[in-house]
Parts: C-alpha cells; sequence; structure tokens
C-alpha cells in the first residue's frame, strides 16, 4: 500500500474534519496545512510538521500527493487549477468551483495531467444512503414515483448570524442551494441513478440586511455580537424547488438555514409503486421502509444485514453508530485507493461537480425568469 503526503488549505470546521479522517486512513501523512489566521498555532496544535499563509508556497515547498480544498468557494478554482498544474491530486470542497464554466477548465485539466480529482459529496458514503441505493437498483420499490425532501439547518437564524457564505463575492451567486442543496441534489440523483432534467425554484431571502461583525467568526458558531456594520444579502436564506427527473419521476425540496432547532437535517424519501425509502441524516443508522400491504419497518445498521455496497461503508458492528466524519473517511479511502492504482470507487468527481453547479445554475435562472429551465 502506497504512502502518501497530503495538504490541507482552509483548517476550519470542515477542514480539521479532513485531517481527522485522513489520519484514520493509516497510510496518509498530513504533512502541511496552510490557513490565513493563526497558522502556526494550529500546526502545533493538530501535530502538522509545515504550516503556510500561501498555499503556493505549500504545494511548491512539500512535494504533495494530494491537496484538499477546504476553503470559501471563491478561492477554489485558482488553488485547484496551481495544484493540478504542479502534478497534484486535488480533492475540494463543494460547491466545485463558482460556475460552470471554470469546472469544466478544471477537470480538461485534471485529465490532461492523469490526476485524480474529487468532490468531497460524503453524503453518498452513509451506509444507509448506500442500502438505498442498492434498493432502488435491485426494483425492490417498484417503479420510481416521486422524490421528495431538504436540507434544513438554524445556524444563520438571527441577523446577527455571520459567514463567509452570506457575502456573494466569497461564496458566489448562491448560498442555501450551492452550500447545502448541493448535497441533496447529488445524493439523490447518486441513489437513484436519474437524472433531474427541468427545475422550478423560487427563493427567499428573509434577512436583506445581516451585520458583519468584526473578528473572525467560524461555521456554526452560534449567536453572534449586535455590535457590527450593516450589509445587503445577496443571496438566499432559503429556496423551495420543483423536479422533473427522468422517465417522469416528480420531486420537490425545500433548502433553508433559517429553521429552528434543526442542526444539520437532510431528508431523501423516494417513493415507488411498491415501497417507499426514508432517510434522515439526523438519524444517520436508521432507513425507513414504507409499505401498504405488510407493516413499515426500519432498518438499522449491521454489516450482516446490509447490502454489499452498504457493507463497504460500514466501520463497525451493529449497534455502533456510524456518524459524519465516518463518511468522510470511507470517501478518502475510495479516492486515495484510486490513486494507488485500485478500480472502482463511487465517489464524486470534478465531473460531478461540474453536474451539481449546471443543477444549481439551472435552479438561479428559474428563481430569477420565475418560470421552468430545462436542463
Amino acid at each position: 500500500m502506497k504512502r502518501f503526503r497530503a495538504g490541507v488549505i482552509g483548517v476550519g470546521f470542515i477542514g480539521a474534519v479532513h485531517i481527522e479522517a485522513l489520519r484514520r486512513l493509516g497510510n496518509v501523512d498530513v504533512v502541511a496545512l496552510c490557513d490565513q489566521v493563526n497558522t502556526t498555532d494550529l500546526a502545533e496544535r493538530m501535530g502538522i510538521p509545515a504550516a503556510f499563509c500561501d498555499y503556493r508556497a505549500m504545494i511548491d515547498a512539500c512535494d504533495l500527493d494530494f491537496i484538499h480544498i477546504c476553503t470559501p468557494n471563491k478561492t477554489h478554482f485558482a488553488i485547484a487549477s496551481y495544484a493540478l498544474e504542479h502534478g497534484v491530486n486535488v480533492i475540494c470542497e463543494k460547491p466545485l468551483t463558482l460556475d460552470s464554466q471554470q469546472a469544466r477548465q478544471l477537470l480538461e485539466l485534471a485529465e490532461q495531467k492523469g490526476l485524480v480529482h474529487a468532490v468531497n459529496f460524503h453524503s453518498r458514503c452513509y451506509p444507509m444512503i448506500r442500502q438505498m441505493k442498492e434498493m432502488v437498483a435491485q426494483g425492490k420499490l417498484g417503479t420510481l414515483f416521486s422524490l421528495h425532501g431538504g436540507y434544513l439547518q438554524d445556524w444563520l437564524l438571527y441577523q446577527t448570524d455571520y459567514s463567509w457564505r452570506l457575502e456573494q463575492e466569497d461564496g458566489g451567486a448562491s448560498r442555501v442551494v450551492a452550500d447545502i442543496g448541493s448535497h441533496w441534489i447529488d445524493t439523490a440523483e447518486y441513489v437513484t441513478g436519474k437524472r433531474i432534467s427541468a427545475v422550478c425554484a423560487d427563493f427567499a431571502t428573509f434577512y436583506p440586511i445581516r451585520i458583519r461583525p468584526s473578528g473572525q467568526v467560524e461555521t456554526f458558531s452560534g449567536k453572534q455580537s449586535l455590535e457590527g456594520e450593516p450589509f445587503e444579502v445577496k443571496t438566499e436564506d432559503y429556496a423551495q424547488i420543483l423536479f422533473q427527473w427522468e422517465d417522469g419521476i416528480k420531486g420537490s425540496a425545500v433548502f433553508s438555514q433559517t429553521f429552528a432547532g434543526l442542526k444539520n437535517r437532510m431528508t431523501l424519501s423516494i417513493a415507488g409503486a411498491e415501497k417507499a425509502l426514508s432517510f434522515d441524516s439526523e438519524k444517520l443508522n436508521e432507513l425507513w421502509v414504507g409499505s401498504r400491504d405488510d407493516y413499515n419497518a426500519i432498518i438499522v445498521k449491521d454489516p450482516g444485514l446490509l447490502a454489499a455496497g452498504a457493507r463497504e461503508m460500514d466501520s463497525y458492528p451493529g449497534g455502533h453508530v456510524e456518524g459524519f466524519g465516518d463518511a468522510f473517511l470511507h470517501n478518502f479511502r475510495q479516492i486515495y485507493n484510486r490513486a494507488d492504482g485500485a478500480a472502482g470507487g463511487e465517489f464524486a468527481t470534478f465531473r460531478d461537480g461540474i453536474r451539481e453547479l449546471e443543477v444549481c445554475e439551472a435552479i438561479l435562472r428559474s428563481n430569477r425568469e420565475k418560470k421552468w429551465v430545462t436542463l
């Protein structure tokens, strides 16, 4: 098994999760990190040998096999381009870039260089999501009728809540759809194997004016001080979307970062002619199965009972809870195995990142023009 050298760029909430998951793989050394604030202190605290404030200096100096991009969206294209040009494999947080044109350029460059490229759509790697996928593929639901669900959070509920994601310059034209809706969209297409063919969207920005605090604010850091300056918010707090899918399948979803009490809840329900399935990310180890002529059931995660693909995403025996960080572990294992020459793996590539951006752009256009938009 090859040993890899990795560098992580951006060490906030998600960057720290990347580092923890990489260390659990066993064959990856996180040799460097890059950030703009308290970089040396971060490196010392996390036991990482080298610290940089410039990603180019890190890539030039550290002989890396992989970089992990966990920075604001506007920086993804430049960082990934530089890494690929220098022969470094790339794992990027979503969205891949600010628009699909940039993403296509990255895919072309990665393929020219023959490098591994991935977007961290980790939800594909929850055992019960894989169980859903296999049950759909095996025809256990019958003909698919509809998909429903959404992604709800409350960390931007108050006018004084702040994140760089609220700044259109940093995050891009969309916030809720690009930030959390992208996970739902990728997961729904992955589980069903069906593509979205048209969308009809309606957005709301509940706080056109918010308060920008002085000083740095971490994601999910809770209520902020009332001190600060007002600024205009140009991205959505809420999105409701109707979907048309291939084969006449219908769908709907709601995405919001202003839903009190729900911290990080993604739900996906699939209705078929014979059975239905429902997944709730706040109950990661369960999958609801609905029937008309039999008892409804809850499938509880147990590798001895799950389908083969789901077992590959299961770290622990039955009764031992699988969590958020474990999905990162399973996703990264597939990606690094690919770099080690292994075939297979169902991780999201830059091509999937392009797809998500194309759907997001269609949703933005639909909201703007107040009509159905075909992909």
